[in-house]
C-alpha cells in the first residue's frame, strides 16, 4: 500500500467510527498528543477529543456521520503528511449534509514505528 493510501485509510477509520458514533474509535488513530482546533473550541490532547466525541454523539450529533472529500496530500519528508480536505455533517435521518456545517479541513499526520497517526486537525467554515 502507498504511502499516500495508508494516510487516507487513516481518515477512512475516523469517518467510519463517526458514522458509528463510537468516541472511542474516533480517537484510536490520533497520537496522545494530538490536538483538534474547531471554531472557537481548541482541544489539547486525544482524551480531550475522546471527551469532546462522546458528548456530541450522545448529544447533537447522535446518530450523524461525517463525509469529506480530500482535495491534497502532502508530504513533508518521509515521515509527515499535511491532507486538505472539505468536509461536512450528515444529521441523522437525513440524506445530504447540514449546509452550515460545511467546513475546510487541515489534518497533520505522522509515522511513528510504521503506522500513520494524526497528530492535529484543524477545520473552519468553508
Amino acid at each position: 500500500m502507498t504511502d499516500e493510501r495508508q494516510v487516507l485509510a487513516v481518515l477512512d477509520e475516523v469517518y467510519a467510527a463517526w458514522a458509528a458514533n463510537d468516541a472511542d474509535a474516533f480517537v484510536a488513530p490520533y497520537a496522545e498528543a494530538a490536538t483538534a482546533t474547531l471554531p472557537g473550541t481548541y482541544l489539547s490532547d486525544r482524551e480531550a477529543i475522546r471527551a469532546t466525541m462522546a458528548c456530541v454523539f450522545a448529544g447533537g450529533l447522535k446518530g450523524s456521520k461525517a463525509v469529506h472529500e480530500v482535495q491534497n496530500v502532502r508530504f513533508v519528508g518521509t515521515d509527515a503528511a499535511l491532507v486538505s480536505s472539505k468536509g461536512a455533517v450528515v444529521p441523522s435521518g437525513e440524506p445530504e449534509p447540514d449546509p452550515e456545517s460545511r467546513s475546510l479541513e487541515t489534518w497533520v499526520l505522522s509515522r511513528r514505528d510504521g503506522s500513520w497517526r494524526i497528530e492535529a486537525f484543524h477545520n473552519c467554515a468553508a
